[in-house]
């Protein structure tokens, strides 16, 4: 059984345990996910040092870079340790622009599938989530043809348990009359609540919750709600926000990335963050 000292324990992603404080590995490519980073080394020892620290759930994709943060993680940490567990992304490509076209018809799922298990070195993917909406959020519409795909690569080995990131919640209910799901990877945080009743269905079927953007689309006056109750408990906003999602759910996992082993540190450090119910009741305001 996997014991931790990070924050918020541990959750089991079908059979796979996980430390729910995990790592998310997009910044670690270069400028809008799109290239090299700017120093390797340090990237490497970011990954290194993740690990180090007892972190077994990183996320990636083959779309960032696109391949370069998959090909970082396996210079850095293949081979794998039988703890580690690497959560990828399919259903969007980069074009040389920067953009995210949608790629979710069957052939390019089957060569994005492909792609990650050659560029990770792995023989089969442990979570592959299954990327919906845009840049702008989910979107309504049936995913059935692209996760029934997924499901196939399924069952033929090539991937051990599904997800869904940036759903609805009826693209999460359709994608679980195909086939069990583990985790929902959606954007989430203090001032975007959109989720939370689907959080808790989620915490009561036991399956995961993972939020992107821990302090994205905050107003002003929110802003200053957040760091008003950091700066009484003499910490960052980002510590408190992940301190927050930690005490939310117990189905809640974070990944929260950086380029920085420092900074990874410092994360880690804020997730640990002890809030009171005087804190908590103050920080609740923000979504409302």
């Amino acid at each position: 059984m996997l014991t931790t000292s990070l924050p918020g324990g541990t959750w089991t992603l079908g059979g796979l345990t996980v430390t729910r404080f995990g790592y998310g590995a997009m910044q670690l490519a270069g400028p809008r996910v799109m290239g090299p980073p700017a120093d390797r080394d340090g990237a490497l020892a970011v990954l290194r040092t993740a690990v180090e620290l007892g972190i077994t759930h990183i996320d990636t994709s083959a779309a960032y870079g696109p391949q370069v943060t998959n090909q970082l993680i396996r210079e850095a940490l293949h081979p794998y340790p039988d703890s580690l567990h690497i959560v990828t992304k399919v259903g969007a490509n980069r074009d040389p622009q920067g953009g995210w076209p949608l790629a979710r018809d069957p052939q390019s799922l089957r060569r994005s599938v492909h792609e990650n298990l050659e560029t990770l070195g792995l023989d089969v993917l442990d979570l592959v989530n299954l990327r919906l909406g845009d840049a702008a959020g989910p979107l309504p519409g049936s995913l059935a043809e692209a996760f029934e795909t997924l499901a196939d690569l399924q069952r033929q080995g090539l991937i051990r348990h599904l997800g869904v990131s940036n759903a609805t919640p009826g693209q999460v209910a359709e994608a679980q009359a195909i086939a069990p799901i583990v985790c929902v990877q959606n954007m989430y945080n203090l001032a975007h609540r959109r989720d939370d009743e689907l959080i808790d269905a989620l915490a009561g079927q036991g399956v995961a919750y993972v939020p992107f953007f821990p302090l994205g689309g905050f107003s002003p006056l929110q802003s200053s709600v957040l760091s008003t109750v950091a700066a009484r408990l003499e910490a960052a906003p980002m510590s408190v926000a992940l301190a927050w999602l930690l005490r939310r759910s117990p189905n809640i996992l974070l990944i929260p990335g950086t380029s920085s082993a420092a900074h990874l540190r410092e994360n880690i450090a804020g997730a640990a963050l002890s809030l009171s119910e005087d804190d908590l009741s103050e920080l609740d305001t923000i979504g409302r």
